[in-house]
């Protein structure tokens, strides 16, 4: 059985920004985006970037899909480099490679059609075929009906516009999905569905993924590889059971502190022999609670409680005159 074969390698990324002039005769500072990033996105597998906001994820998403030129370090898909150069230049690597933006609102059109907007890649790259069934048959493949080809972005929900973004870039049926942050604009009860729709895209479809992300938890559900970056600088990488589960780096380590969980405290069973323990924030002469399921109990009749209430004579019977 042969190995799977490495679909898209990055060695030793390398990538400055220069800064502004804090005197007029002293050098430009210069900051680094990315410090000697390598990977590998094996065929099949799914590879998480992990970090905080500058760590450089961006950066990298950038040079890996050829949308800019890095300072050091080479890109290859399969055995064929990629350098960013005029559209055409990039043609073969824009069918195998496709991406789905953060914010699916800002990434559609607004103008266009949900049939246009998917069929773009189509005609752009000059895919042959019946771009008309190919739209309905990726809006049908994320869980949208294909009648809906005929609406614009704005009547949908953000969970089914970021349905849309997938659909559009599976419409050239690539080899390799690219997802930068793909449910953080999303409501959390949406959030889940999209994450179960990428899981099943790429499982039924072959694809291979790579998802950047800063929240744990999205990248432990659907990547089995983790790289982590800070400030520019792979800091650990390796099976996401092992990163995740037995962090080596410090960095790693804080990552997974800063994920908010649930406190979990089981109330212990009480013995039908001892009563239930008071709890001191209550007051002893406070009311017991209402227990919603036992039945009403019968009103009592209201009685006067007030000495002066009782001492008032009964008013007599009103006489005509």
């Amino acid at each position: 059985m042969t190995a799977p074969a490495v679909l898209l390698r990055a060695e030793g990324l390398t990538r400055t920004y220069r800064l502004p002039r804090r005197s007029l005769w002293g050098p430009a500072g210069q900051r680094y985006a990315l410090r000697g990033v390598d990977l590998e996105l094996v065929e099949g597998d799914a590879l998480g970037v992990v970090g905080e906001s500058g760590a450089g994820k961006s950066t990298l998403i950038r040079l890996l899909l050829g949308l800019d030129r890095a300072d050091a370090g080479t890109v290859h898909y399969r055995d064929r480099e990629v350098r960013p150069g005029p559209a055409r230049s990039l043609t073969w690597f824009r069918r195998e490679v496709q991406i789905v933006l953060q914010d699916p609102m800002s990434s559609l059109d607004p103008r266009s059609r949900v049939r246009d907007i998917v069929a773009e890649p189509l005609e752009c790259l000059g895919v042959e075929g019946d771009h008309d069934a190919r739209v309905d048959e990726v809006l049908a493949a994320v869980g949208l009906d294909p009648q809906t080809r005929t609406r614009y972005p704005h009547e949908f929900s953000g969970g089914q516009r970021q349905r849309i973004a997938i659909a559009r870039a599976l419409a050239p049926s690539p080899r390799v999905l690219v997802a930068d942050e793909p449910v953080s604009a999303l409501d959390v009860s949406v959030r889940a569905q999209i994450l179960d729709l990428l899981r099943d895209l790429t499982t039924r479809l072959g694809l291979s993924l790579i998802l950047v992300s800063h929240d744990l938890g999205v990248v432990q559900h659907l990547c089995n590889h983790v790289l982590v970056l800070k400030s520019g600088e792979p800091l650990e990488s390796g099976p996401s059971r092992q990163v995740l589960g037995n962090p080596q780096h410090p960095y790693t380590r804080s990552l997974l502190t800063a994920v908010p969980t649930l406190p979990t405290h089981p109330t212990p069973p009480i013995s039908p022999n001892r009563t239930a323990p008071t709890d001191p924030s209550i007051p002893p002469n406070a009311a017991p609670p209402i227990d919603a399921a036992a039945p009403h109990p019968a009103r009592p009749a209201l009685e006067a409680t007030s000495a002066e209430a009782r001492a008032t004579p009964a008013r007599p019977a009103f006489e005509a005159k």
